[in-house]
């Protein structure tokens, strides 16, 4: 693996972590709604599969799907495993709050692992299809054609699993649907930035 492609890689799980770990914030939006903080980076994770199918290809874009899936994996079973182990004495004042911060998170990265993959795989199939119909040319049409499907699944998978019971309905339905409108034009706004991460690693590709 270049070196390239590993900047790219630890960009994307980085932005997969963050927005599992910080995620349960949520700011005020428009018209009563919220979203969750964890917005801001979680469009890396869309952009980043969807430069390395334009540069690299399908079974490259599968991998960086695989690795985020199986850290996701790993990352839950290390959230359960310290659910389950006992307390210090010296550490009881933290462990209401840390039970409730990090037990959310493991909720929210269960909720997020299911949402994911089928987003992601989703996601980078979509993209594909769009890539063969405009025979690799407007990455700027393909890509968000394939966020605006991908993205609606993987808001109304992740809002219904990480926050039925925490927060209503309303709230869930609405700030689910805001923040799927939000990340589509984050997708439209970040459109530059993804040329820019196209060009930076086709020079690499070329050079090899």
């Amino acid at each position: 693996m270049n070196q390239k492609i590993t900047i790219a890689l630890t960009l994307y799980l980085t932005s997969l972590f963050a927005f599992n770990t910080l995620g349960l914030k949520l700011m005020p939006f428009l018209w009563g709604t919220h979203l969750s903080v964890a917005i801001l980076f979680f469009p890396f994770v869309y952009i980043t599969t969807d430069v390395i199918g334009q540069v690299y290809g399908a079974k490259m874009a599968k991998s960086f799907v695989l690795a985020g899936f199986m850290s996701l994996v790993v990352f839950l079973l290390y959230s359960l495993f310290a659910e389950v182990t006992p307390w210090s004495s010296d550490a009881l004042w933290v462990k209401d709050s840390y039970n409730t911060i990090f037990g959310i998170s493991a909720r929210i990265t269960l909720a997020s692992l299911l949402a994911y993959i089928i987003g992601e795989y989703q996601d980078v199939l979509s993209f594909l299809y769009f890539k063969s119909k405009t025979g690799g040319e407007k990455f700027w049409l393909t890509s968000n054609l394939s966020n605006i499907w991908s993205q609606f699944l993987d808001s109304a998978i992740f809002m219904v699993v990480a926050f039925a019971g925490i927060y209503s309905w309303h709230t869930i339905i609405f700030s689910g649907l805001a923040w799927w409108g939000y990340k589509i034009v984050m997708g439209i706004l970040y459109t530059p930035l993804s040329y820019l991460y196209i060009k930076w690693l086709k020079n690499d590709a070329n050079e090899n």
